[in-house]
């Protein structure tokens, strides 16, 4: 279900997810952190949506918290879910970030919690947390240097500027650079390449990566080798070999 701040739409098996506040410049609030928290519920509720897209209404991804409603008292985090409602949630099925205009402080946070990023070329990737006192607690701290050299992370965090969507791609942190107007569609594909895998697969592939950067390479074997002992249980094993063999494409049942 959609709410007035984020819109959602099914586009086969992807759910589509805007932030739809651009008179805030899509700034994230309460009501905004709530919506997006609903929208991913429903991304991992429903069988039929395999990947999710978040993106930003009228050209602008976000600009962040919403510093306004921040000093009326009003909180854009989730608690267990984190900024936005997303920035600290552990969720099962991939999400792509289709990043249009700006991407600043909270909203830069947002595009880092989603497993791939689509910018356009003329994007702006930024933040300046520590221009008002702040930090970049939504993950940017956190997430950054891991992303990036650490030289560089360091330059976005104690400077503040921001970068253009081409630069960024220069940098690594987005996995394509698109022309302005094309970063929903281009996400879009991504995410139907995807959907096009075993679903069980993908959540392994994002548990065991999670897991991993804070356990060491013995334990994450470990885990790993519990997963490939569900994984080689399933039925979607069986199919994916079946549907090798037979040249044929593979029809997942997510079990």
């Amino acid at each position: 279900m959609s709410t007035p701040e984020v819109r959602t739409e099914a586009i086969g098996s992807t759910l589509l997810i805007t932030i739809d506040r651009p008179n805030a410049r899509n700034a994230i609030d309460a009501a905004t952190a709530a919506g997006i928290a609903e929208a991913l519920d429903r991304l991992e509720t429903d069988p039929a949506l395999r990947a999710g897209v978040l993106t930003g209404a009228d050209g602008t991804f976000s600009a962040g918290m919403d510093l306004k409603a921040a000093l009326r008292g009003e909180s854009p985090s989730i608690e267990g879910r984190g900024f936005g409602g997303l920035t600290e949630a552990e969720t099962t099925k991939p999400l792509v970030a289709a990043v249009e205009g700006w991407a600043m402080g909270g909203g830069f946070e947002l595009a880092l919690g989603c497993d791939l990023i689509v910018a356009a070329e003329d994007a702006k990737f930024g933040l300046p947390e520590v221009k008002r006192g702040l930090i970049a607690a939504g993950g940017g701290v956190i997430r950054l240097p891991k992303r990036i050299p650490h030289h560089l992370a360091m330059e976005f965090l104690l400077t503040g500027e921001p970068v253009s969507g081409a630069r960024a791609g220069e940098l690594g942190l987005v996995n394509r650079v698109v022309e302005s107007g094309e970063a929903t569609a281009v996400a879009l594909q991504l995410a139907e390449l995807i959907t096009a895998n075993a679903p069980l697969a993908l959540a392994a592939v994002k548990k065991i990566v999670r897991a991993a950067e804070g356990i060491s390479e013995p334990e994450a074997f470990s885990l790993q080798r519990k997963e490939m002992s569900q994984l080689m249980q399933s039925k979607d094993v069986r199919e994916g070999m079946t549907a090798f063999a037979e040249r044929r494409d593979p029809k997942w049942e997510g079990k």
